[in-house]
């Protein structure tokens, strides 16, 4: 058997898992103090049980991480069998390689600390680079949401005339060279075959400022059709918002962007409202904030991914 607990990250993706999964969430209490130090207490029997914690590592990253590390304590304190950790959005991702000298490599250290805290195994969501895999020592699983999302957004063309071949009509647009392999596996099941291209931006990024880019070149054709962008993440916008100008420029007739996780900077949400961008789809990795929605916003549930993984231990 095991036990179904929720840090506070995302309540109510960890609800929709358990519903999934036919279980109630495990007690487990957070209290955070005027000091911004939190404690974590397990509030019921957890001895030899299989213990899954669901929690994205999302803004505030760093407090979300802590309350990670001290739930993984405290279950094995309470000698929980094994304590896997569910991170559908696994922040400091982005930091896996030294872009200049004198940094560090920040996904490595968050690792470490997992590891050395004591969980068994964990899951993430779309890691944003997958050589990041080979990083871990403790059974790890990247689950892809990407079918998730091209199911979505091949519904929402369903309702769009003279779409009958999206193979004519659709062009699948990476944002940048990085993210040509999560083009083409998104390409993949919106096409329902292999045998497609993917057009893909030209970025450059400045190292010195962050959130900083800038759209040079698209190489692909697009002209007469819809664009689809598509990438793992979205923070400040600056990325997707210059490429959709860049496809509309080269002739696209809209554009729509498929992202897993947002997680927005304070503008991002009016940015991509006021933008190019017909429609934003994105998962529920990241709890949403009110003050984030907006009308182009569309987000799909990735509870059923989590739960699929995760029912053999039942």
């Amino acid at each position: 058997m095991f036990k179904l607990f929720s840090g506070t990250a995302n309540p109510a993706l960890s609800q929709e898992v358990a519903k999934k999964m036919g279980v109630s969430l495990a007690g487990g209490e957070v209290v955070r103090f005027e000091n911004s130090e939190i404690r974590v207490r397990i509030s019921e029997d957890v001895k030899h049980h299989s213990c899954v914690l669901i929690q994205s590592t999302s803004n505030p990253t760093d407090t979300h991480l802590m309350e990670l590390f001290f739930f993984c304590d405290a279950l094995r304190r309470q000698e929980a069998r094994e304590v896997i950790g569910v991170i559908p959005y696994f922040g400091y991702a982005r930091q896996d390689v030294q872009h200049r000298d004198g940094e560090c490599v920040s996904v490595n250290v968050i690792i470490k600390f997992l590891e050395s805290i004591g969980f068994y195994k964990i899951y993430t969501v779309n890691l944003h680079d997958e050589a990041t895999e080979g990083v871990f020592s403790i059974p790890f699983k990247n689950i892809n949401a990407f079918p998730v999302l091209a199911q979505e957004v091949r519904s929402y063309l369903s309702h769009q005339t003279n779409l009958t071949n999206l193979t004519d009509t659709v062009s699948v647009v990476s944002p940048d060279h990085g993210g040509v392999e999560r083009a083409r596996k998104f390409s993949d099941v919106l096409f329902g075959h292999t045998s497609h291209t993917i057009a893909v931006v030209e970025k450059k990024r400045d190292l010195k400022q962050i959130h900083q880019s800038k759209a040079l070149d698209l190489y692909g054709d697009v002209k007469g059709k819809i664009a689809i962008l598509v990438d793992d993440l979205v923070t400040s916008g600056g990325t997707l918002i210059h490429a959709a100008k860049l496809c509309m420029d080269r002739g696209a007739s809209q554009v729509l962007a498929a992202v897993v996780h947002h997680d927005f900077g304070p503008e991002a949400p009016n940015l991509i409202q006021s933008s190019s961008i017909t429609r934003f789809i994105t998962t529920n990795t990241i709890a949403l904030k009110d003050e984030q929605k907006f009308e182009k916003l569309h987000e799909v549930s990735i509870a059923a991914l989590i739960s699929e993984e995760i029912k053999h231990l039942k």
